[in-house]
């Protein structure tokens, strides 16, 4: 390659998440939890698009209902996936992500609730949380074990090690 034609190379363009949200009456409820999205897309009155960078976490929930009350409870906790990592199909979740917790049902959906719930009364931000809680939590629960609390102690831990990680990579 010659001087010029390295000038005008630019970066590949970054990878977007794009996580479909849908609200159809009484119906349909695929709305976020938590995350926080660089913008929503509005595709028309009951469908939208969040869009998320690498590396942001975010927490979808979802249910169905019929006349007779709700059939189906979804919960996933996904990690927008960066150009190196490996992702996992998910639907409405384009082009995947890296999967950290699904559960389905009324019963998992709302202990899972209940711990984003206790962690968000801490004044800890779910997105913020390490990856790893979100794995062992699904762990625990596929084995009908009660997943552990997130401390603020375990917090700290997660970030030390995280800053630590950072400032070996610089």
């Amino acid at each position: 390659m010659t001087a010029s034609s390295t000038s005008t190379m630019t970066a590949p363009p970054v990878p977007l998440t794009r996580v479909a949200l849908a609200s159809v009456g009484r119906h349909i409820r695929i709305r976020l939890r938590f995350g926080a999205p660089q913008r929503i897309v509005r595709l028309d009155a009951y469908r939208r698009l969040a869009i998320f960078l690498p590396g942001d976490v975010c927490c979808r929930l979802s249910w169905a209902a019929n006349a007779y009350g709700t059939v189906a409870w979804t919960l996933i906790v996904m990690q927008a996936a960066t150009p190196l990592d490996t992702i996992q199909r998910i639907a409405g979740v384009t082009p995947g992500a890296r999967l950290l917790l699904r559960v389905d049902g009324k019963p998992q959906v709302t202990t899972v609730l209940a711990l984003i719930d206790a962690i968000e009364a801490q004044g800890i931000a779910p997105v913020a949380v390490s990856p790893a809680y979100w794995r062992t939590v699904a762990n625990r629960l596929a084995v009908r074990q009660a997943p552990p609390a997130y401390t603020a102690e375990r917090h700290a831990a997660y970030l030390a090690r995280r800053a630590l990680q950072a400032g070996r990579h610089a």
